[in-house]
């Protein structure tokens, strides 16, 4: 049966925060970063005088400046500066995405790479935006649970016995779902067990948001054990199970290999 898998939030969010975000967020998205106080709260769906000073506070901290109309207000330098740190994984970059595009052809179905953070599998790259057969537009970034997922299972299944155990002991302390399957050590040894039997991860719609999708998913692996794992996500009525075992998990072993391959070659630094 397919769970609700949402995870609980540990603390509150900071409303003025979270509202300030948005506003950058808004303002970012309006052609050339430049916008003003209306047209900000019309898309972030915030009152003008909230608007208002949370563009002044952002002002004073050097995120946004006023135009010369001085009624409109644009990205500021600060806004760049705040992007220097961060640092993307370079097999993911240079590799895995060209690798991805590549193989979109023969695969034509949809595809995400994720990596393990805190429980989630992290969308890190998808060739959802191109392919014509997907149902979405946009996955980067989103988190995938993993015991229901084609992702995290093929992570699970192939990753150092150190960073399962630690995982599975991160999922066993949440109150949801997810956390009874993860005490359930009987459930995670046959999911654990199939799956490497099988040589692929599969998910039949047990993530309940995604109840209509079939996805299979092989592990990234650098060495011995899996850094990250790659999907491939198809429509549960529109493929069988032989055409899937036949035909696509094979393509998709060769993309994960591809991946695999490439990674390892990387210089270490």
């Amino acid at each position: 049966m397919p769970l609700d898998v949402s995870h609980p939030a540990p603390y509150r969010e900071v409303r003025g925060l979270s509202r300030g975000l948005a506003v950058l967020r808004a303002l970012n998205a309006l052609p050339g970063g430049i916008g003003g106080v209306v047209e900000l709260a019309r898309s972030t769906g915030l009152h003008r005088t909230t608007v208002k000073r949370l563009l002044e506070t952002l002002r004073a901290e050097g995120l946004v400046h006023h135009k010369d109309d001085g009624l409109s207000y644009a990205l500021g330098f600060e806004v760049r500066r705040l992007s220097e740190g961060y640092v993307g994984a370079g097999w993911i970059d240079h590799v895995a995405a060209p690798a991805m595009r590549a193989h979109l052809r023969a695969l034509s179905w949809p595809s995400d790479l994720g990596t393990p953070d805190s429980g989630f599998m992290i969308v890190r790259e998808s060739t959802h935006r191109m392919s014509l057969l997907s149902q979405h537009r946009a996955t980067i970034g989103i988190r995938i649970p993993m015991l229901v997922s084609s992702l995290g299972r093929a992570w699970l299944a192939w990753c150092a016995h150190e960073e399962r155990q630690a995982t599975l002991s991160l999922l066993q302390e949440r109150t949801d779902a997810i956390g009874a399957m993860a005490r359930d050590a009987a459930y995670v040894k046959r999911i654990l067990r199939e799956t490497r039997r099988r040589g692929y991860a599969v998910n039949r719609g047990e993530w309940a948001t995604e109840g209509h999708v079939t996805a299979i998913g092989l592990p990234i692996r650098v060495g011995e054990h899996a850094m990250g794992a790659i999907n491939l996500v198809l429509r549960a009525q529109v493929v069988s199970d032989r055409e899937i075992a036949t035909r696509y998990v094979p393509l998709l072993r060769a993309l994960a290999d591809d991946i695999s391959e490439g990674a390892t070659r990387l210089p270490r630094g």
